[in-house]
């Protein structure tokens, strides 16, 4: 066979491979583009053994696996005998790792499924970046070509987007907790699909539709004025008016002129007549945020409203009907300021007949990924910019952190990200761009640090997941226990919030 005819069958390989590889995209589920992205590779590779998984946000628990042409029973089987061990470096470095013997590699030749399975050529290549989404890991019985690591690479990198789109809707689709309560109240400006935030909507659902008052409480900024706009939205009174008034805005001298309206010349500064948010908001709802700051005469004619739904204007002696339903909201505990003496009692009582909690965003963290690609999305529509992708590892960060302004800090600091990142010409908001002190991808951790930052987390979730079984742990991170017990030490890991490690053999 001639030279230009090989070189003309290897072009010809070489257009089929790409061709293949974008046809992946257009497989609009899970399972399938899994299987047949790992038989391509497989394929074009030559590997004996191909397996594929892939994460959510956690690296130590895979959320699909997929085996190249076997049984449940025999992918079983090969994930026993595949190597964690390169998996995980794989992953920590964000790198292919390669050998042509893991038998022979002094990095490799002391883990227990190496030796036990006789693995010799492996090529294992992380799926997406920032940080890997995947891995997918190849075992020949002889020593992979460089063309080889190119597909394998080129085949990641191709499959990363469309993998980490179809896994977040199959975990939105999975794991959405708000479906059913959604069915009953239409709330899409509420983002979130947790169990807190379901349990939430299911009250909701249940008291928006009917004439009742209600009672939101809550820690500031977690989204209690959002809620209440959505139970009028949902209510009787969706079509009248939905007039809110934040107690704590108003002076104390103000506030029943500004709740009960004011005859003129009720005060120094009612020139004219003055028609208070209760008539404002007449067949309609009536919002009083912060209602824990109202002074004590205002406290007590709100109980006369509650309680007959009439009111005096200042300044006048006739009591007004008033055909309105009240929501009331505040991140006070009434029940504290009942007792110090600083809130009335009967008011407290007739107001916590139908009590809604909105959860902090420590409670819902679930919802956080979906609530940073939300607010990224509003301001770059509120300022007229391009449209910016959000990388993992920012919704990653965003999810661990600590967030004591809840929702509404939370909106902010994308707000002002995605300035910055605009200001960088930036396409895609990175982490120093949320968090302006950590470390840019060019200012990054070394890559020691990097893996053994990796390695704590890896080590500590499995043991956690195992209850502490460290007999079970070293099986499944394919470790000996002495060298497992060495982590623990050496990691300072801690079973728990703080205790010791108090772990089981």
């Amino acid at each position: 066979m001639s030279a230009g005819h090989v070189r003309e069958e290897a072009l010809a390989s070489e257009r089929d491979f790409y061709r293949r590889l974008l046809d992946l995209g257009g497989e609009h589920e899970i399972e399938p583009l899994l299987d047949q992205a790992l038989a391509l590779i497989c394929e074009v590779t030559g590997a004996r053994t191909g397996y594929l998984e892939l994460y959510s946000e956690d690296a130590s628990k895979p959320r699909f696996w997929k085996g190249y042409q076997v049984t449940d029973q025999a992918l079983e089987t090969i994930r026993a005998s595949i190597s964690r061990g390169i998996i995980a470096r794989a992953i920590s470095e964000g790198t292919t790792v390669e050998t042509a013997s893991a038998l022979d590699d002094a990095r490799f030749s002391d883990l227990g499924s190496v030796r036990q399975h006789d693995i010799q050529a492996v090529l294992c290549a992380p799926v997406g970046t920032e940080p890997p989404i995947g891995v997918v890991y190849l075992q020949g019985r002889a020593k992979f070509q460089p063309i080889d690591r190119e597909r394998a690479e080129l085949f990641a990198r191709q499959l990363a987007p469309l993998a980490d789109h179809l896994v977040r809707r199959d975990d939105v689709e999975r794991y959405d907790h708000t479906v059913e309560p959604r069915t009953r109240m239409r709330c899409t400006e509420i983002i979130g699909r947790s169990r807190a935030l379901a349990h939430l909507l299911q009250s909701a659902a249940t008291v928006a539709p009917l004439d009742v008052d209600v009672l939101i409480t809550g820690p500031s900024g977690s989204g209690k004025s959002m809620l209440a706009r959505a139970i009028a939205n949902n209510s009787p009174r969706a079509n009248g008016p939905f007039v809110e008034l934040n107690c704590a805005a108003i002076p104390e001298a103000l506030i029943e002129s500004e709740l009960f309206g004011a005859e003129r010349g009720a005060h120094s500064t009612a020139t004219r007549k003055v028609q208070g948010k209760v008539a404002a908001a007449e067949g309609g709802t009536l919002f009083l945020d912060e209602v824990g700051e109202l002074s004590a005469s205002a406290q007590a004619k709100l109980l006369q409203l509650i309680s007959a739904r009439e009111y005096h204007p200042l300044g006048s002696s006739t009591a007004l009907k008033a055909d309105v339903r009240i929501l009331s909201a505040t991140n006070a505990n009434l029940s504290d300021k009942v007792a110090r003496k600083q809130f009335r009692e009967d008011l407290y009582y007739r107001m916590h007949v139908v009590p809604l909690e909105v959860p902090g965003l420590e409670q819902r963290r679930d919802d956080i990924p979906e609530l940073v690609e939300h607010f990224c999305s509003e301001a770059c529509k509120r300022h007229k910019l391009p449209v910016l992708s959000v990388s993992r590892r920012v919704l990653s960060a965003c999810r661990e952190a600590s967030w004591p302004g809840h929702t509404r800090q939370l909106a902010h600091a994308i707000e002002a990200a995605v300035i910055r990142a605009h200001g960088e010409r930036a396409t895609t908001l990175m982490e120093h761009h949320v968090f302006p002190k950590a470390p840019r991808a060019t200012e990054a951790q070394t890559l020691a640090e990097a893996t053994r930052q990796f390695q704590r987390r890896f080590v500590l979730e499995t043991l956690e997941r195992n209850e502490w079984n460290v007999s079970e742990t070293a099986r499944q991170l394919d470790l000996a226990r002495s060298h497992l017990y060495n982590l623990i030490n050496d990691f300072e890991l801690k079973r728990g919030s703080g205790g010791g490690s108090n772990t089981k053999t």
